[in-house]
């Protein structure tokens, strides 16, 4: 009888070992499966070849802050491109407090109209480079508690300035700038979009829940200024989270509120082979399920598969053109409403260009 309970317990504890095992192995394999669910998405995509077929993708070519290289450019007149993104700073459309000035934008929407292309605005209020604030002066001050930031690189190095998003009185004035552009472009422009949610900031006044917030406040006040012109928030990270592993539902939450009022969802960088960008913005937009314009943008570097400016000895080497690949990742994996091609030479040139067909 000794012997049997003996082994009665032994084959119990072997029982109970054998539960714990498959309750919890397979929960931290999924966990470190789950940060990896997306790694080898593209290489379905790497027999995508040049020309790039015409579909219902909206093509735009994003000139960034130099708005000058529009003149003359060889996508005015090629009929795959319908338009011109083109970024302006908020502080060059209000110089002034509730002083607003529009000519530049008009000057580019006039020669793209006179052209048979559109508009899409992008509305700086941040800065990727620590000598420049995209916000007015007179937010500059001690009654919108300094009205933007420093935000830092992951070397704690500086990167820039962003707005103070989490902060209502910056809000306020950014909503009567977003309602007077409206009033004089709604339906007129093909869209504008608010730049990426991603920052780094050591604000005291910062909370990731504020954070959250203020970036649906704008989102809102988008909407509301422009009815009828695509209205676009590039939603990419989002601070106090990392996903998939850390989700408090920031990033989530933007992208469901999007859906919710009408407001389009983008991210900059198609990176499809970075863990980051596949795990966040570009798990959105392929998990969901969505009746507002999705928008992805090639950047800098992108077509290289990098983010950022490229040396010159860089853009001398040889190279594959993965145009194919980005364009039938953003269709069939990401079902992309909106692609921003960034006019990047010589990239540009010999990789879209080549690529597009330009039917008359």
């Amino acid at each position: 009888m000794y012997f049997l309970f003996k082994k009665y317990n032994f084959c119990r504890c072997l029982l109970l070992t054998w539960l714990i095992c498959i309750v919890f192995t397979p929960v931290q394999a999924q966990k470190k499966n789950r940060s990896e669910r997306y790694v080898d998405a593209y290489k379905k995509y790497l027999t995508a070849a040049c020309p790039v077929e015409r579909d219902s993708i909206q093509h735009f070519v994003y000139f960034a802050k130099d708005r000058e290289l529009i003149k003359d450019h060889p996508f005015l007149s090629h009929s795959m491109f319908k338009g011109a993104q083109i970024m302006y700073a908020w502080r060059d459309l209000e110089p002034k407090k509730g002083k607003y000035d529009f000519s530049i934008l008009k000057q580019d929407y006039d020669y793209l109209r006179k052209h048979k292309k559109k508009l899409f605005l992008q509305l700086q209020d941040v800065t990727f480079d620590p000598k420049y604030k995209a916000v007015p002066d007179y937010l500059l001050t001690a009654e919108y508690d300094g009205g933007a930031v420093l935000q830092y690189n992951d070397d704690d190095s500086p990167g820039g300035w962003v707005a103070k998003r989490w902060n209502k009185k910056v809000r306020e004035r950014f909503a009567l700038l977003l309602k007077a552009l409206g009033k004089e472009f709604d339906g007129k422009l093909e869209g504008i979009n608010l730049q990426e949610t991603a920052i780094g900031v050591k604000d005291p006044g910062f909370s990731p829940t504020d954070y959250v917030t203020g970036l649906k406040e704008n989102m809102l006040a988008l909407k509301k200024a422009f009815p009828t012109s695509t209205t676009m928030i590039y939603a990419n990270f989002m601070a106090g989270e990392w996903l998939p592993g850390d989700d408090k539902g920031y990033l989530r939450g933007i992208y469901e509120y999007g859906e919710q009022i009408g407001v389009g969802l983008g991210a900059p960088d198609l990176m499809v082979t970075r863990k980051g960008q596949l795990n966040h913005a570009l798990a959105m937009m392929h998990e969901g399920h969505f009746t507002v314009p999705l928008g992805i943008a090639v950047q800098d570097g992108n077509y290289i598969g990098e983010t950022g400016d490229i040396d010159e000895e860089t853009k001398k080497k040889p190279h594959n053109n993965i145009v194919p690949l980005l364009h039938a990742f953003a269709k069939d994996f990401l079902k992309i409403n909106y692609m921003f091609w960034v006019n990047q030479e010589p990239y540009f040139k010999t990789d879209v260009l080549s690529c597009f067909p330009n039917e008359k």
